[in-house]
């Protein structure tokens, strides 16, 4: 097994490249966040993937694709709230929930270090454009403060009132998208900045939407006139292209980051008008098709701009695939979102949270260079702020390592992290710690999905090789399957890993 250094923590590593890279000008940064894409979604990741995905297998081609990315929960907000902090969500208060409706406040607390502010700070012009989902403070028309995920916070909400916890509040100069879940939420309708211009008028029907294996997920919410549930990743893709070809006519000096949160492809699968049909995988794959499709807009836009070689694009999605997704795509179309791994979204299984990450800067990054670093979305902000020579103060982005050495080759190998911690659903119920080939999972069951209930996940049911263990031990290396408990067998193994996890929780 590799040797694991214990350096690199995020305050030790910055700035090692600082001077190299400020004095040939600051990088522009686009983060492309997509929503329940699994590792075995992308054709780059999986040879036997059923859908096209021509251009992040181009963005692959082009840069570097990490094999072992992993999003810090399996599920979406605290997920989120990571990438923008470098801190997994446990650690702060509610850092298990996933928000809906007029839920909140923001799991960002006022003051707290973000990764668009470090680089507001930089000098950077800052945006966000699709789904925020982090929390926000919404008032009611007394004033009073709301923070009720289901239809009676919505009800209550006064659309004359700024919204507080927002993107604008967390780092980014502009902001277009949604609260929560674009399509499945109890609120239909987008927020522009910190205000929703166009409030809700009635409930949304349902009986206008597609009707399929993948259509099940809306709430009965409240929608607004201009909210089509079937454009919103449209609509989030022409917001994006305005940003850029807005901020290169008019500050060409002036770097900036971009995160585009899509809503392809978490549930309902709605994909546009025109990618209906686009493939021979049903709605769920012509949805793949479509995120597929709005990377490689993105990509072509920046080229135009003629940006592209000052630009580092990166991609991921925030945590793995849906059940029934993953359910109707293998039964249905031969297609294994989750593939190769064991588990799915909501799962500490590997197939939960092991998630594709790819990265391309022309000229710095290797064209068809991959990676097997273990890494996580919290790497985001050290490795930004390596790239751009910015500081992490002390006692923040905790657990955040900058993968730069590794996207330039320049790590000969050797492992960045010293461990990697994992929050499934629910928050620190549910934690586990990989260190080299070693996983350890603090719990016993998937941490997620209940496998010997679930109707769709009965059938993926594994037997515990040992129900008795207070956690679950596996060897990577020789079962990737994560099919064999070795927490008895290798007590000595499993303490290490506990007692660790239990320092990186303290």
């Amino acid at each position: 097994m590799k040797k694991i250094l214990t350096l690199c923590a995020a305050a030790v590593c910055l700035g090692l490249l600082a001077g190299n890279l400020a004095t040939a000008g600051q990088p522009n940064i686009v983060f492309i966040l997509a929503d329940d894409l699994g590792y075995g979604d992308l054709a780059c990741y999986n040879p036997e993937s059923e859908i096209p995905t021509p251009n992040l297998d181009r963005m692959a081609a082009e840069g570097i694709r990490f094999t072992d990315a992993h999003s810090p929960c399996t599920v979406c907000t605290p997920t989120r709230f990571s990438l923008m902090t470098g801190q997994m969500a446990f650690r702060v208060p509610n850092g298990g929930r996933v928000f809906s409706g007029a839920g909140g406040p923001s799991l960002i607390a006022p003051d707290k270090f973000t990764l668009p502010g470090m680089l507001r700070d930089q000098g950077y012009k800052t945006a966000c454009f699709g789904k925020w989902h982090i929390g926000l403070t919404f008032y009611d028309a007394d004033g009073e403060p709301i923070h009720k995920g289901g239809p009676d916070g919505v009800s209550r909400i006064d659309y004359s009132r700024d919204i507080d916890g927002g993107p604008l509040d967390c780092g980014f100069d502009e902001f277009f998208g949604t609260a929560c879940c674009p399509t499945t939420d109890w609120l239909y309708a987008y927020m522009d900045g910190k205000q929703i211009p166009v409030p809700p008028t009635g409930t949304l029907d349902k009986s206008t939407l597609p009707k399929h294996p993948y259509a099940n997920d809306n709430r009965p919410g409240e929608v607004a006139p201009d909210f089509d549930l079937e454009e919103v990743d449209i609509k989030f893709l022409e917001k994006s292209q305005q940003f850029l070809r807005t901020q290169v006519k008019e500050s060409p000096d002036q770097p900036f980051f971009l995160l585009h949160s899509t809503q392809a492809v978490h549930l309902p699968s709605f994909p546009g008008r025109k990618f209906k049909g686009a493939t021979q995988s049903g709605p769920h794959g012509d949805f793949i098709f479509e995120l597929d499709y709005v990377v490689g807009e993105l990509l072509k836009t920046l080229e135009e701009l003629g940006v592209d070689d000052n630009t580092i694009v990166m991609f991921s999605s925030d945590n793995g695939p849906e059940v029934p997704a993953v359910y109707h795509m293998r039964h249905d179309h031969g297609h294994d979102g989750a593939r190769p791994w064991r588990g799915v979204k909501r799962d500490n299984y590997e197939g939960g949270h092991r998630v594709p990450l790819i990265a391309r800067w022309p000229g710095k990054i290797a064209a068809g260079s991959t990676s097997d670093q273990l890494t996580s979305l919290t790497d985001v902000v050290a490795t930004v702020a390596e790239i751009t020579g910015a500081t992490v103060p002390s006692g923040d982005a905790e657990d955040s390592y900058s993968m730069w050495p590794a996207m330039t080759g320049s790590d000969d190998d050797t492992p960045i992290r010293p461990y990697l911690l994992m929050q499934g659903f629910a928050g620190k119920k549910w934690l586990a710690i990989r260190q080299g080939k070693w996983k350890y999972l603090a719990h016993q069951g998937s941490g997620g999905n209940n496998y010997e209930t679930h109707p769709m996940l009965k059938e993926y049911a594994l037997p515990n090789t040992a129900p008795s263990a207070p956690g679950q031990l596996f060897d990577l290396e020789s079962d990737p399957g994560e099919t064999t408990n070795l927490a008895l067998e290798k007590p000595e193994v499993a303490d290490h890993m506990s007692q660790l996890l239990r320092s990186a929780i303290e």
